[in-house]
Parts: structure tokens; sequence; C-alpha cells
């Protein structure tokens, strides 16, 4: 269980999670000043590790957006301002994924 804070960014900025194993956790949570203007991407080691889950896109009318649960092994958080983001690995396989973006435009799951 890790907490890790992202940093304003200067470019697009991928973050990798190793493979899973039941338990690990991350948190991520944004530490910038403002809302960002690149994207943060946060995938799993490949398109047979996916996402089980959603997050909440806090603007105007919050809106859930979910992991397809069967491919999804990718979140793009596109221009997000405040967020806070976990993972837990639900076994070898998956992760779980819960948590916040606020931001104009909403975060997007697909396969990598």
């Amino acid at each position: 269980g890790r907490t890790l804070a992202v940093p304003a960014l200067t470019a697009d900025r991928t973050i990798t999670l190793p493979a899973p194993v039941a338990g690990a956790s991350f948190k991520f949570v944004y530490g910038g000043a403002a809302e960002e203007t690149e994207n943060l991407i946060i995938v799993t080691p490949g398109n047979t590790n996916f996402f089980l889950g959603g997050v909440l896109h806090i603007t105007g009318t919050p809106a859930s957006i979910y992991a397809d649960g069967n491919s999804n092994s990718k979140l793009t958080l596109t221009d997000f301002g405040l967020m806070e983001i976990t993972i837990e690995a639900k076994d070898d396989t998956n992760y779980y994924i819960w948590g916040y973006q606020q931001g104009a435009d909403a975060p997007a799951f697909a396969d990598q």
C-alpha cells in the first residue's frame, strides 16, 4: 500500500503497474496547483491484466466511468485536476480500481 503524489506534468506521463500480486495496492493523488493540460495514463503490465471497477468524474453532473471488466487495461485521465485513484490487485491477473477525477474531460478506460 503506497500513496504516490503525481506532480504537475510537463508532458503526458504513463505509469505502468507491476505484475499484480493479490492485495498489493497503490493510491495516486494529484499534487499540482492547477488543472493539467497533459494526460496521466495508468496501464497494467499487459492486456491480460485488466481493471475491475471504475472512477467518478466530477464536473457539472458527476458521472461514473467503468472499465468493461474483461479487457480494459488502460486508464487515461485527460487534462485532469484534483484526483485520487486507488488500485488494488484482486489476484495475480486483475486489479480493482476506484476513485475520482475532477476536470473538464472525462476519464476513459480502453485496451492497450
